[in-house]
Parts: C-alpha cells; structure tokens; sequence
C-alpha cells in the first residue's frame, strides 16, 4: 500500500470496554506514527469494509497493552485505544480502518 502521507490505522481487535465504550487494537497502515499527545481525547474518523462511517472519540488507553509511549508506537506500529463511538450505528470491528481527523 502506498504511503499517502495521512496517518491510517487498521482494527486489528475490537471488544465492548466493561465500563463503556469500546477498546480497539490498531495498526499502523500508512503514513506517519500518531503521537500519544496528538491521540490523548482526539476524534477520529472510522471506514467500514462496506463503506459504513463512524466518528469516535478517544477516551484512554487501556494498560492491557503495556505502557503507552511514541517510541513503542513507532517501534511495534500497533497501539490500543479505548474509544467512544458518536451517534447511532454499526459498532466498529475487525477490518475498518481509522483516521485522525
């Protein structure tokens, strides 16, 4: 896949967060690695495989994964998020892929 210069993310897990929302396992598609400053409460925009589209906001990131940092970000290109997802819809699941907006 090209790298377009936009920063693309592909749900690899995704499962209902006990206490609300949900935790997403992301990996980086293309472009650059997102910061953790630039994740932290971010909103994000969601592409279905059959062109369904969700906004999310991210919440956290859940400590399943280990301590979040940039370097770990860059290195692994894999970053697990807890999102809220906006609006009425399709929850978010294996396969869509995510986009800062």
């Amino acid at each position: 896949m090209a790298n377009t210069g936009q920063t693309r993310l592909k749900v690899i897990d995704a499962l209902d967060h006990p206490h609300g929302g949900r935790i997403l396992r992301l990996r980086l598609l293309d472009g650059p690695a997102p910061t953790v400053r630039a994740l932290r409460g971010a909103t994000l925009s969601a592409t279905g495989p059959r062109g369904q589209e969700r906004r999310l906001r991210v919440l956290g990131f859940p400590v399943t994964g280990g301590k979040v940092s940039d370097g770990r970000i860059r290195e692994s290109g894999r970053i697990d998020l807890h999102i809220e997802e906006e609006g009425d819809g399709v929850p978010v699941d294996l396969t869509w892929v995510i986009q800062p907006d």
